[in-house]
């Protein structure tokens, strides 16, 4: 639940039942929307400044993610701010009510000209806020203030969330490098790093009993298309029972591993049911060190409560890019309830347990931070997921896996390759970008729409 403080202002000439009837109304719903509010209503601009004093004592001393600033009726610009100022480490929702028709005349309170004199003020005094207004005879508004009030809970739990990633910079790739104090004051968000060496000393304290559990109640659940090794079950198996022992004792939210130069190259091993595993536990979980795509996984974990797997492209076509992956996708990505997995080798690789899932179809956001010349700017764009037709990467052994993908119809696929940011974009399911653009509002990143 996020903890939001609710505070409704009325001018003090304003009939004090109607400031309390439209405030109950507004903080109605807020709940409606899932928001768990603490409620100060109302607060006039006496002259004494009681109410004020008032709403100031009853939130001290309160653990808020943000501030809802309703707005009944016309209210003086100070006697807002006076609370305000008290909590400018907030984010902010300023939001104007309206008014409402007797017959065939309008009745006002006069909502937006308190809001129309503190937008301006709340700019010029630096607060991180929406501004959000009601219009008479339209649904109000409260998904609007919830949306943001949702990206403010999201921003402050990226401020303890943290990545584990073992290793760095696999396949020597530009692309998943990062500069770790900006991005830790930029979103919050902390990368660790830990070695290969803690992942193989862990797995090879892991007893076969506990390996056998994972294998039997775990690994075997899943739909195998042709039988798979053993040996292949059991090392998944033990490694993941490592990574799992390190991310727990660290309190990782979200794990990366060294894919191609670490696990496949140094344990001979590839590490797509590891990560299958990890997935299933909650983790939000992608490849080869890529340490911007774990940060934008995270965030819009955060955001969506979706584990936001990854897709990288295969290829564009004229309307629409072949999206997949060459190992594994997110447990809540795949459509049905159980992985589909096919034991099979690629190049030089030995035999791993290669997720084959079908992928939901719909709409989906595309996203990706990005970090040039010392800015961060988040990528996003609105697609239509569409089952691919049959295709095959070169290089697996025959009869080559259909790998699990997406075949994805975006605005101008042109445009988006002239922009392309990397090779791998995390996916939400649903149109997702007003959730992003106030998450980004919030953390000051600026939001690139494609």
């Amino acid at each position: 639940m996020n903890k939001i403080g609710f505070i409704g202002f009325g001018e003090i000439n304003t009939p004090v039942d109607v400031v309390v009837r439209k405030c109950k109304a507004a903080a109605e719903a807020l709940k409606e929307e899932g928001l768990d509010l603490y409620e100060v209503y109302p607060v006039a601009d006496d002259y004494e400044e009681t109410q004020i004093k008032a709403a100031l004592d009853k939130l001290a001393g309160t653990d808020l993610d943000a501030l809802v600033l309703c707005v009944a009726g016309w209210i003086p610009t100070h006697a807002v701010i006076k609370i305000t100022e008290q909590y400018r480490h907030l984010p902010m929702v300023l939001w104007g009510l309206c008014g409402w028709y007797e017959g065939d005349r309008l009745v006002t309170t006069a909502d937006q000209a308190g809001t129309s004199g503190l937008r301006a003020t709340f700019a010029g005094l630096g607060y991180k806020f929406k501004y959000v207004y009601d219009i008479i005879g339209k649904k109000t508004n409260s998904a609007k203030v919830a949306s943001f009030c949702r990206a403010a809970s999201a921003a402050r739990s990226l401020l303890s969330d943290k990545v584990g990633m073992a290793g760095y910079r696999d396949m020597q790739l530009y692309g998943t490098l990062y500069d770790g104090l900006s991005l830790k004051k930029t979103t919050g968000v902390e990368i660790e790093t830990f070695e290969m060496l803690e992942i193989q000393q862990k797995y090879e304290k892991v007893t076969e009993e506990a390996k056998r559990e994972v294998v039997e109640n775990r690994i075997k659940k899943w739909n195998f298309l042709k039988p798979g090794k053993e040996e292949s079950m059991y090392l998944a198996a033990g490694y993941y029972l490592a990574v799992k022992e390190i991310a727990e004792e660290r309190g990782y939210r979200s794990i990366s591993l060294k894919d191609v130069d670490g696990m496949k190259k140094l344990c001979g091993f590839p590490p797509a049911p590891i990560f299958m595993l990890l997935s299933e536990d909650g983790y939000t979980t992608v490849p080869e060190n890529d340490s911007l795509g774990a940060v934008t996984q995270l965030m819009m974990n955060r955001l969506t409560g979706q584990l936001a797997g990854y897709l990288e492209f295969y290829e564009f076509f004229e309307e629409s890019v072949l999206a997949g992956v060459p190992d594994f996708i997110a447990c809540d990505m795949i459509d049905g309830d159980t992985y589909t997995v096919l034991p099979a080798a690629f190049g030089l690789l030995t035999e791993g347990i290669l997720n084959v899932s079908k992928v939901k179809t719909g709409t989906v956001t595309m996203s990706r931070l990005t970090y040039n010349d010392g800015k961060y700017v988040m990528q996003m764009l609105l697609g239509d997921g569409k089952t691919p037709p049959k295709w095959e990467e070169c290089g697996w052994d025959q009869p080559a896996p259909q790998l699990s993908a997406l075949e994805i119809y975006i605005n101008d696929v042109e445009y988006f390759a002239e922009n392309v940011a990397c090779q791998h974009y995390i996916i939400t399911y649903g149109d997702k970008r007003a959730e992003i653009r106030d998450l980004c509002s919030i953390l000051g990143i600026e939001v690139f729409e494609m």
